[in-house]
């Protein structure tokens, strides 16, 4: 735990007590400051009182008692209206800050140049988190890695020179922390995701920008510039005086790092150096994963990690969960998951990596469905749909693909095991990628993903990929 010791004496409000919000508390508590926790859920207010903590309804305290309200990140800040206890927080003049400014405020207070890797993107960006932290791990570093990947950041170990900290940060989590400085930061791509959050594509990607704008004056502001958002924020962040690394997987530059083939080059006025190679590595299969790759490779050359070291590290990256995860064989047949493919973009990465597809798509919808998904179409052999977005996907794949309305994975799954194994292809790939939120079957896209492997691992034959 990182005791948060910047507001000890004073009184702080902490509303939102999920993993996070309890993370803080117990943060807050142990650095010497009041917390009094809040949520409008009852069981979270039950589990915080069990915990110890002082409970209350804030709208019936006063607020010019408060230092800071601490928002769990799932409240609306701005966007489609800002939560009641915004307002509220606002009409006191009340700081309104998330758990990884507390982070922030410590490690201000006590190891400023400890090394701080902060990471976001539309798409990409917990596989990137995860390939920094191996890096700097394989580089023999003490390396806590945390954030909107899974563990709250205030869970984590203190910040202190030689221990780097590797957070992803989702824009919800940009959004509340006003003093990030992170020693590198790393902003991948930017798509149409969370427009009911932030309310236009524009909020959205100037939300981001601020993650690689407000790096440290000797840090790293590592860029994506695959997509006109990011290469705009690129020359944005140059022109005001910050070390940028560009960063392409479709174009060679004179200056930054590039994939070519299967190379990482890193060029500097046109010269190029190889940094490593990545072809045949099954964890980073496909372009999308040429970019995580080359992103994490360029965080940890910043650090000082040599290349032969990010070529090995690369080459024993297992992969991340959920998210084009190998899964299992069964004769040609190979299962992958990748249910954290929550939405159009991030399903045409897993759908561009592969020719053959045996596809299962479907769940909660998002804006513009999977219209944008047409130029892949002729890749899928046969889709399986699920979830409250079947119709919808069927009437979009139309006469192009042919199609099974599903409903469930229960169903979908050894649909297409049967269909991919009887097509006598030579590498058939049964791939759940839903290009859809889970919420209207599954709490998350982790539990939707583990029962696709459940199910996977409980077909007849099939042999285990990891």
């Amino acid at each position: 735990m990182i005791p948060v010791t910047s507001f000890a004496g004073q009184t702080v409000a902490v509303f939102g007590l999920g993993g996070s919000g309890l993370a803080s508390c117990h943060a807050l508590k142990a650095g010497g400051a009041t917390v009094i926790a809040s949520d409008d859920n009852a069981e979270g207010l039950a589990q915080a009182a069990a915990a110890g903590f002082t409970t209350a309804n804030l709208r019936e305290v006063s607020w010019g008692n408060f230092a800071a309200l601490v928002l769990a990140p799932g409240v609306p800040l701005t966007h489609p209206v800002p939560h009641w206890t915004v307002l509220a927080a606002q009409r006191a003049g009340v700081p309104i800050i998330g758990d990884i400014e507390l982070f922030c405020l410590e490690r201000k207070r006590h190891a400023p140049d400890a090394p701080f890797v902060a990471v976001t993107g539309t798409n990409g960006k917990s596989t990137t988190t995860a390939l920094v932290a191996h890096l700097m791990r394989e580089a023999g570093h003490d390396v806590q890695m945390g954030g909107n990947i899974g563990t709250a950041i205030l869970s984590l170990e203190p910040p202190r020179n030689g221990r780097v900290h590797v957070i992803e940060m989702s824009s919800y989590q940009i959004d509340l922390t006003p003093s990030l400085a992170a020693s590198v930061g790393i902003l991948l791509n930017v798509t149409e995701d969370h427009l009911d959050r932030h309310g236009t594509l524009a909020h959205y990607a100037a939300v981001k920008e601020r993650l690689v704008a407000n790096v440290q004056a000797s840090g790293a502001a590592i860029i994506g510039v695959d997509d006109n958002w990011c290469c705009a924020a690129a020359d944005r962040i140059e022109q005001a005086g910050k070390r940028v690394v560009r960063v392409s997987v479709r174009q060679p530059l004179a200056d930054g790092i590039y994939v070519e083939r299967d190379q990482i080059v890193s060029s500097q006025g046109g010269a190029k150096t190889e940094v490593a190679r990545i072809g045949g590595i099954g964890s980073l299969r496909g372009l999308h994963n040429a970019q995580n790759a080359a992103c994490a490779a360029a965080a940890a050359l910043a650090l000082g990690v040599t290349a032969a070291v990010i070529q090995k590290g690369l080459r024993s990256f297992p992969g991340l969960a959920h998210r084009m995860e190998q899964v299992g064989r069964r004769g040609g047949v190979l299962f992958v998951n990748d249910s954290k493919g929550t939405n159009a973009d991030a399903a045409a990465r897993a759908l561009s990596s592969f020719n053959d597809i045996f596809w299962i798509a479907g769940g909660k919808p998002k804006t513009g469905g999977i219209t944008s998904l047409a130029e892949f179409f002729p890749r899928i052999r046969k889709a399986y749909l699920i979830g409250e977005a079947a119709e919808e996907f069927a009437k979009t794949l139309g006469a192009q693909v042919p199609y099974e309305i599903s409903q469930t994975l229960d169903a979908a799954v050894p649909a297409a095991a049967r269909d991919a194994e009887a097509a006598g292809l030579a590498d058939p790939v049964v791939l759940l990628s839903p290009a859809c939120a889970s919420f209207d079957q599954y709490r998350n896209f982790e539990i939707r993903g583990t029962r696709f492997r459940d199910l996977v691992l409980a077909l007849p034959g099939v042999a285990p990929v990891n």
